[in-house]
């Protein structure tokens, strides 16, 4: 009898019982990674909405300050470093301003790109693991 339980301990194909308080221990090593590789992808992705997000922001108020610089009439000024405000012209403004627009929407472009990027990844990770577990 001890030498049954032995072969059945050196037997690699046996499978083990499941394991309820774990899932992932139930799936084989390279499904695992992809798992966790589709976590690791999905914290990036979260990182990535919130750059999104900021950009977005700062591209609104940019535009918001160029139609205000469009209405305006006479002297212009403008804040820096939130404590000094310097007067400038509304050319050398409008074309500070169009700038730095340029150069959000650059990096708006950027991060759809990683997101696209990422969706595409983790749904090709997905239908690997499906194609395990089924």
């Amino acid at each position: 009898m001890a030498e049954e339980d032995k072969e059945q301990k050196q037997n690699p194909e046996e499978v083990q019982a499941p394991n309820p308080a774990n899932p992932l221990a139930n799936l084989d090593e390279e499904t695992q990674k992809k798992i966790q590789e589709i976590q690791a992808i999905e914290g990036n992705f979260q990182q990535i909405m919130m750059q999104k997000q900021t950009f977005t922001f700062e591209l609104n108020e940019t535009d918001l300050a160029l139609e205000e610089l469009a209405k305006s009439e006479g002297e212009v000024f403008k804040l820096v470093g939130n404590q000094i405000v310097i007067k400038s012209t509304k050319e050398k403004l409008d074309e500070e301003l169009k700038h730095k627009k340029e150069l959000i929407e650059t990096r708006l472009k950027n991060i759809e790109k990683q997101e696209k990027d990422f969706e595409t990844k983790v749904t090709d990770l997905r239908q690997e693991i499906m194609k395990k577990i089924s």
